[in-house]
């Protein structure tokens, strides 16, 4: 009998640990097309996180936490071409949704070489449900010509409808 229980227990945990089907590939989008608001509470940008590496803006820091990402996101890096591809901007995103459906997580972004001129890259995750973590990435050559990215706003497109929004405070 105990070993019964021993067996849906573990069945119990390996079915509570079940991981969304990977994402495709970070996708930049020729144009950001428009899509109407329809917020939904089944939604929800639960934490943003952006970091900058950047060598010129970094100041020196006794703080473990930067410096650990700054090694993080260098980590592999051995010549001066490979830390030029890394530089930019790292966006972790963690949101959840309440119920199976297909969702496309968008980061719409401007930068200040471009002007008003918005960007977008866009990850597409077909039937998931619960907590999700995504990282987009503005990095390499995209960085180092258009410059530093002046306001950014994420959504979360269902069906073409902005279902979850979460945006800086520069965004207009």
């Amino acid at each position: 009998m105990t070993r019964f229980f021993a067996a849906l227990l573990v069945a119990a945990v390996l079915s509570a640990c079940t991981i969304p089907e990977a994402p495709s590939r970070q996708n930049p989008i020729a144009h950001a097309n428009v899509v109407p608001l329809a917020l939904s509470d089944d939604f929800k940008f639960q934490k943003v996180t952006k970091f900058l590496n950047d060598p010129r803006f970094q100041k020196p820091t006794q703080e473990q936490m930067l410096a650990f990402e700054r090694q993080r996101v260098n980590f592999g890096a051995v010549t001066a071409l490979d830390y030029l591809e890394r530089k930019g901007y790292y966006f972790n995103v963690w949101w959840s949704s309440k119920r199976k459906v297909d969702v496309v997580l968008r980061l719409e972004y401007r930068q200040e070489n471009l002007g008003s001129y918005v960007q977008a890259k866009e990850l597409s995750y077909p039937r998931v449900k619960g907590n999700v973590q995504s990282e987009l990435r503005v990095i390499g050559d995209e960085y180092n010509d258009n410059g530093r990215i002046t306001a950014w706003r994420l959504l979360l497109i269902e069906n073409g409808r902005a279902v979850g929004l979460h945006q800086s405070f520069l965004w207009n």
